[in-house]
């Protein structure tokens, strides 16, 4: 008899995820907390189950109703439903459950949001403000250079190492999401500010308390122990830079994968060139940064067209 312990299911649940599918540890502890957050709804004094076959679609729905009440955002709400759902389908599948208790459930509807980005000028003014005469600003010069002339996550950023940052074929080999590799173009400004970072690291042996890896298989980007940097401390890094820089609107690393992809499209990039380049599994993710071009075309269509 297969063990119905909703805890126990939790922990089977993620290291299938971690071991089959080849998720990141980021996407694992992000289904690990929706599906924690769900058991510590269903435990609790007021429905006390245990075993993962006590829940039905009405404790679900329970459960959706209480996020709604707590202001959870639509968004938020949709990807803990999703979390579930591929939680007991996965429970199905291997004959823990007979019946998935979310397949009669309907996902809440999203709000249509404008994804954040920087307009040119202001993206440029971001990157000009990292100051060259330390250490730590030519790093993080080079790490948002890199992010903005490649497009790609922070925590694939984060991810680097030197191997995969190739100056010579002006490429970087990105290790994304579900452990999906792909190769994504660099720009000259890019390649200059990881050169001469990397350049420094070599002359300067104070940037770094502990003696970092230097070779091709340590991380391209490092901390001041000499360790990889971590997403958050890139996250920190750039909000730190916003409020010094007094750009006009805050802008989070997302925002610059946004600003990316904007300006491509605006420059006349294929929708689907650039969805190669976001590693974007589906075409219509993609297309939630045309908005912005359309109403560029209209205002240069209102400009230029001799018949308006």
């Amino acid at each position: 008899m297969k063990a119905k312990s909703f805890p126990k299911q939790i922990e089977y649940f993620i290291d299938t995820l971690g071991s089959e599918k080849g998720f990141s540890h980021h996407t694992c502890r992000a289904y690990r907390n929706d599906i924690t957050e769900f058991y510590a709804f269903i435990s609790g004094d007021r429905y006390q189950v245990q075993e993962v076959d006590q829940v039905d679609s009405v404790l679900i729905r329970g459960y959706l109703g209480y996020l709604h009440q707590h202001r959870n955002k639509k968004s938020s709400i949709a990807r803990k439903l999703s979390s579930l759902r591929s939680f007991f389908s996965y429970l199905v599948r291997h004959g823990v459950i007979s019946d998935n208790p979310t397949s009669t459930l309907i996902t809440p509807k999203q709000d249509k949001t404008i994804p954040a980005y920087l307009p040119v000028d202001d993206m440029f003014r971001l990157l000009d403000f990292f100051p060259q005469d330390s250490s730590a600003g030519r790093r993080n010069r080079a790490i948002f250079e890199t992010m903005y002339s490649t497009g790609i996550r922070i925590s694939e950023l984060a991810g680097l190492n030197v191997r995969d940052f190739d100056c010579t074929r002006q490429v970087v080999r990105v290790l994304g999401k579900g452990n999906k590799e792909r190769i994504v173009p660099v720009g000259r400004k890019a390649i200059e500010a990881v050169q001469t970072y990397r350049q420094l690291l070599v002359q300067e042996k104070s940037f770094c308390r502990n003696k970092p890896d230097l070779s091709s298989n340590g991380p391209l980007f490092l901390n001041k122990n000499g360790g990889r940097l971590t997403a958050r401390s890139i996250r920190r890094i750039l909000e730190k830079a916003v409020q010094e820089c007094g750009l006009a609107q805050p802008i989070s690393p997302h925002g610059l994968r946004h600003s990316f992809a904007t300006h491509m499209l605006e420059s006349g990039a294929d929708l689907r060139v650039v969805q190669e380049l976001l590693g974007h599994k589906s075409l219509s993710t993609t297309q939630k940064y045309t908005h912005v071009t359309i109403d560029k075309l209209m205002e240069t269509y209102d400009k230029a067209h001799p018949r308006k």
